[in-house]
């Protein structure tokens, strides 16, 4: 099927109805499941207008619900996926049974901690991961050897280690007792297991990580495991402000 009619892309579609991110969608069609109007789908590109049936393994897709945006504090020792080939536990295991499917934006470490967007929609889980959107991560790291202010401000202007370039990194010292201090760091790059990799650079092991902020959206006093949905008016306007004012996306959500 390779027609090219007006309408949203295919993927884009089963993105927006829940089932999973673009991505994915897409993986999903290459694998011969997705079917329009009972014809099997051979290519992502396809755009489709209304009045048309898209259909997953079998099912047709339901009417997308209104995009929804919640903050989970992701705790230590699950993966951040739908299915682990290893067994291990999932976040979406893990997940309060009245929540709709979601689908994460980006993903946290097996040992890492701390905020994880959770979104229904998986276009727009996309649009908020993707390094276009210019957005920081801020972390607190617990680090284990001995560490000083100068020694993270050589991560300021980015480093190189094993092949790998790391973009600009801000590391502020908070306290230091013995071995042991904690330290806060901001990136944007958000590279596999940056802030470990950096910090392994300096010589210093991370002994806890917890991300505390997403571009405009803050962990705050979220407990752990906990899911809270962020309004929808809330959340427009953060998307609105992080589009245009990128400078001040530290000063949003309490």
């Amino acid at each position: 099927m390779t027609e090219t009619e007006a309408g949203e892309r295919i993927a884009k579609i089963i993105a927006r109805a829940g089932i999973c991110s673009r991505r994915d969608a897409e993986k999903l069609i290459a694998e011969g499941r997705v079917t329009l109007d009972g014809e099997k789908v051979i290519t992502p590109a396809i755009r489709v207008g209304e009045n048309r049936v898209i259909a997953v393994d079998g099912k047709p897709l339901m009417e997308p619900e209104a995009t929804r945006l919640w903050r989970y504090y992701k705790p230590v020792g699950l993966v951040t996926t739908h299915k682990d080939p290893e067994g291990r536990p999932t976040v979406f295991q893990s997940l309060p049974k009245d929540l709709p499917r979601v689908v994460s934006v980006g993903r946290l470490d097996f040992n890492s901690e701390g905020l994880l967007l959770l979104t229904n929609d998986g276009s727009m889980a996309r649009m908020l991961e993707l390094p276009a959107a210019g957005w920081s991560r801020k972390y607190r790291v617990r680090l284990f050897g001995k560490v000083s202010q100068a020694d993270l401000e050589r991560l300021a202007m980015g480093v190189t280690i094993d092949g790998v370039n790391y973009g600009p990194v801000l590391a502020d010292l908070e306290r230091s007792k013995g071995v042991y201090s904690w330290a806060s760091v901001t990136l944007k790059e958000g590279k596999n297991r940056e802030v470990k990799r950096l910090m392994e650079f300096l010589g210093l092991k991370v002994a806890r990580l917890i991300r505390v902020q997403y571009g405009p959206f803050h962990l705050g006093q979220l407990a752990e495991s906990a899911v809270e949905e962020i309004p929808a008016k809330i959340w427009r306007e953060q998307l609105g402000m992080g589009r245009k004012k990128r400078k001040r996306e530290g000063d949003a959500m309490p």
